[in-house]
């Protein structure tokens, strides 16, 4: 069981590390007088398992075992310019960072939000 202890510890650690304000907070970027921040988020699971056992007149057994895995999301980005701040969110599935980017650009430069043209 010691081995199973040691693989849950080091998968402990290694979450720990990832997990940090720069991993759900991205760093800024400046484009044209536009600060973009990234929010991300962050999902993961993991699990951990072993077993021990010895059959009489047979081989003694143990084992052990861990996995996981883990994704990260662009959500939204905060936009710091000289009209303010606002957060424009990034539809799952519909848009990519890069492509929410461009079309946050587009919108700094014109000067017209989302808001601007749903209302």
């Amino acid at each position: 069981m010691k081995n199973v202890e040691n693989l849950f510890n080091t998968t402990i650690t290694e979450i720990e590390r990832m997990l940090n304000t720069k991993t759900v907070v991205g760093e800024p970027i400046t484009v044209e007088g536009n600060t973009l921040i990234p929010l991300i988020s962050v999902g993961f699971g993991f699990g951990a398992g072993g077993g021990e056992g010895t059959d009489p007149g047979k081989c003694a057994g143990t084992g052990g075992g861990t996995g996981g895995g883990g994704g990260v999301k662009p959500v939204a980005l905060v936009i710091i310019n000289k009209d303010g701040v606002r957060v424009e969110p990034i539809k799952s599935g519909t848009a990519s960072v890069l492509e929410k980017i461009a079309e946050t650009i587009g919108k700094a430069t014109t000067g017209q939000s989302e808001s601007a043209k749903s209302g």
